[in-house]
């Protein structure tokens, strides 16, 4: 009966979350709302892409940002230079990401620690520059227009279709985690992240499988990145790469727990969400970011390994039950079992 359970909640969870995922776009009061909600999904997409690197390997990356602007950059341009159709630009430029997460990935994974999350701050401010100067070709600091790829929809329904096609990524990312997590490329990693030189020395090919999975995860996030400027329509190089980006993919998938499939999930939802309704309480300001950051210093106070293995822990405690022994038994209990058992022919 136990292992019963322990079968059928995870499946009635997954399916309450697919519910509730797939409803909302119906449930929001107002396009903003549902804007709001595709702001949160994209980051639940590009959070889960980070915990490839992340919560596989252990490498702190604060450059993954810069992936998904580059996504972004190389779909709008597919779109406006070259002609492709939107979706088309998409597949291409997430392909043209990976392909170029290959050398960036030759030279940032040799590295490890804080000089592996330097390299990775360098490549944001980089492209950066090179995005802001290069104004002929990206627009520079006036951004660029990316056409959209449904013209005659209105806005509400724009709004829907690409919330749902921002949810089928995001499938499509937890499906890959998953498979990778119960793969034997996935116990590899998960064997780098918790001691890389004695992994290596066991035989795992470890710069082998840390490049794999870091092309990976650049793919999915420069589809995410690429699906963002689909939908916004502008681009700007100060937003596209920020520092800022980066840190909240971390704080997202740490805030939910970088070893849990819904780890990042969930703190896309909370970190998301505040953020949404923290801009809209107090503007531009860097106000969103104090609060931002109490949340997190409250989370790391309280749950240091994340909320959702905070909570299934208190629950398998609450479930558990206790064992009996000698010493739980008082001796009038014995008492009482010695006399039944002495009346019994």
């Amino acid at each position: 009966m136990p292992s019963v359970s322990k079968r059928v909640l995870p499946v009635a969870g997954l399916l309450v979350l697919a519910a509730a995922v797939l409803s909302f776009p119906a449930l929001a009061p107002n396009p903003y709302i549902l804007s709001a909600g595709i702001v949160v999904l994209n980051y639940a997409v590009l959070s889960t892409s980070w915990n490839f690197v992340g919560g596989f390997t252990g490498y702190i990356s604060l450059g993954h940002g810069a992936l998904a602007g580059l996504g972004g950059y190389g779909t709008a341009l597919l779109v406006t230079r070259a002609g492709l159709p939107s979706f088309v630009a998409l597949a291409v430029a997430a392909l043209a990401v990976a392909a170029l997460a290959v050398p960036i990935g030759l030279a940032a994974l040799r590295v490890r620690g804080a000089s592996f999350v330097i390299v990775s701050i360098a490549l944001v401010l980089i492209l950066l520059l090179v995005f802001q100067s290069w104004a002929s070709v990206t627009g520079g600091s006036r951004g660029l227009v990316v056409p959209r790829p449904f013209p005659g929809m209105l806005r509400p329904e724009h709004h829907r279709v690409f919330y749902y096609l921002f949810a089928g990524l995001l499938a499509v990312a937890l499906l890959a985690w998953w498979v990778i997590d119960r793969s034997r490329f996935g116990l590899g990693l998960k064997a780098i992240r918790e001691d890389e030189d004695k992994a290596e020395a066991l035989g795992t090919p470890t710069f082998t499988y840390k490049l794999i999975v870091f092309v990976v995860s650049a793919a999915l996030t420069a589809l995410a990145g690429g699906l963002y400027a689909l939908w916004f329509g502008d681009l700007d190089p100060v937003f596209q790469f920020s520092i800022l980006t980066g840190s909240y993919l971390v704080l997202m998938a740490l805030l939910g727990g970088v070893r849990n499939l819904f780890g990042p999930l969930a703190g896309a939802l909370i970190v998301g969400t505040a953020l949404e309704y923290f801009k809209g309480q107090f503007g531009n300001t860097p106000l969103h970011l104090v609060a931002t950051g109490i949340l997190l210093g409250v989370v790391v106070m309280f749950m240091p390994d994340g909320v959702l293995p905070a909570i299934t822990g208190r629950w398998r405690r609450l479930r558990q039950q206790p064992e009996s022994s000698i010493r739980e038994v008082t001796a009038a209990e014995l008492r009482t079992e010695r006399e039944r058992a002495e009346a019994k022919p």
